[in-house]
């Protein structure tokens, strides 16, 4: 009986295991970090992230925001990549939500900001700090307006009156950027909004204060969790340096002075050298990425070799020209873009125009510089598409072989008939040859060499003394 009892139990613990001791697995939550300037590469880690979370089944990602602001285009990348998110996308402000931060932040599920944070204060500036157009500022606030709009509308009844309550009030997120807009009890005219931690939860625009990732998952009900992030490699961190635009556009001068020091001083070398590593530096990492494809590489190719014919080939300055100059500024701008589209009148006009800018800039800047270098170091003057290199004789230079110049003074013997061009045999070496006198001078016949003159030598009978 003992034995039939034992292995009862036993079965019984197999069939029902201990409580806890099931196979539900816990919650993969990602955390993303976002602690620097918003560009090229805090744009492409992100990224990255995102596709790895989702990869990984991550069921809510977190977003660990300190920055102060960046690039209005990388911002508005980021914020359509979380919107677009199917997971849930919280954001925990960690002392700075500022500029582009504050768009992002806004674009997220749920926002936590820890003690002393702040939020807002998105006026597009520029690198000196000055305030850009309206027209750049009018883009902005609509991306903040969309964004909060994004968020949520309810529908109450107040006195038997049906209004809309929003959840992130899009004239606040709006009031950020312009400092025109008033918005009762909430900000003045002349004055941006900028939110304390405790004035966003008041507001709508923070969910709750935090002081860690680790307790906004909390917070949010989730107990049972693995928290996981994507690890920076070596080859992340060089991706990313070569992806800034600071980097990028050194690399769009290089390739264009290098071409244009090549085209003035042909044979140097090194500046072909110097603009084929530039060439490679900046396709490969956005190739990696996807940003670029064969075909921008391509349409880079094409481009050089229309430039070299319309400069070796054709005559003049036409179509080939102006097509191999277009292909390669096209393919460095649309190189450094997300994604083609046919919208013209879209994101992608937006996108294509900054990025034309850039690439032109860059060139414009790259070309004055090579004239300047130009002078000091070749004095060449002025912009030139051709060779116009000249070889004078005195100085050396000649277009045909010399070596039959040695052989004036010494006999030889009629190598053929000259009537009167032909050749003749000298030291063993046929060379060209014309009578002197214009006398036809049969095959075999004794001759000596009067003088050397266009590539040919000049010889008469010989007269045997």
């Amino acid at each position: 009986m003992k034995i039939i009892r034992l292995f009862l139990l036993l079965t019984s613990l197999l069939v029902c295991p201990f409580p806890g001791a099931g196979n539900e697995h816990p919650d993969v939550v990602y955390k993303v970090d976002i602690k620097e300037e918003i560009g090229a590469s805090s744009w492409r880690l992100a990224r990255r992230s995102f596709d790895q979370a989702l990869k990984e089944g991550a069921r809510y990602i977190v977003i660990h925001l300190n920055t102060y602001g960046g690039t209005v285009i990388h911002a508005d990348s980021l914020r359509s990549m979380i919107l677009r998110c199917p997971v849930p996308v919280w954001v925990f402000v960690d002392n700075n939500a500022a500029s582009a931060g504050a768009l992002i932040s806004i674009a997220c599920d749920r926002i936590y900001m820890s003690e002393g944070a702040s939020i807002g204060a998105a006026t597009v500036v520029d690198g000196t700090g000055e305030k850009q157009p309206d027209k750049v500022q009018s883009y902005m606030r609509s991306m903040m307006r969309a964004t909060a709009q994004a968020k949520g509308m309810d529908t109450v009844t107040v006195n038997g009156e049906r209004r809309i309550s929003w959840r992130r009030d899009p004239a606040i997120a709006e009031a950020m950027v312009d400092e025109e807009m008033e918005v009762d009890g909430v900000s003045e005219r002349g004055k941006v909004v900028s939110f304390t931690a405790h004035e966003a939860m008041e507001h709508g625009f923070c969910d709750g204060v935090a002081a860690s990732v680790e307790e906004v998952i909390r917070r949010e009900g989730v107990t049972r969790y693995e928290l996981r992030e994507y690890r920076v490699t070596a080859l992340d961190r060089l991706i990313g340096f070569l992806v800034h635009p600071v980097v990028q556009g050194l690399l769009i001068m290089i390739i264009i002075g290098g071409i244009y020091f090549e085209l003035q001083t042909p044979g140097v070398g090194f500046p072909l050298v110097a603009a084929v590593t530039a060439c490679a530096l900046y396709f490969s990492p956005l190739y990696l990425e996807g940003l670029a494809t064969y075909i921008e590489i391509i349409l880079f190719v094409v481009g050089v070799i229309l430039l070299l014919l319309e400069i070796f080939v054709i005559p003049g300055f036409g179509i080939a020209g102006v097509s191999g100059i277009a292909c390669i500024m096209g393919s460095l701008a649309l190189a450094g873009m997300e994604e083609f589209s046919f919208d013209f009148a879209g994101e992608f006009a937006n996108d294509l125009i900054y990025s034309l800018f850039f690439v032109s800039s860059c060139a414009a800047l790259s070309l004055l510089l090579s004239l300047w270098l130009g002078r000091k170091l070749f004095g060449l003057r002025g912009l030139r598409l051709a060779l116009h290199a000249t070889t004078p004789v005195e100085e050396g230079f000649v277009g045909v072989d010399m070596t039959a110049r040695k052989e004036i003074g010494k006999r030889g013997t009629a190598f053929t008939s000259l009537r009167p061009a032909g050749k003749v045999l000298v030291d063993d070496e046929v060379y060209d040859a014309v009578s002197n006198t214009g006398d036809y001078i049969e095959k075999g016949s004794r001759v000596k060499v009067i003088k050397f003159q266009s590539g040919q030598l000049y010889v008469e009978y010989d007269k045997i003394d």
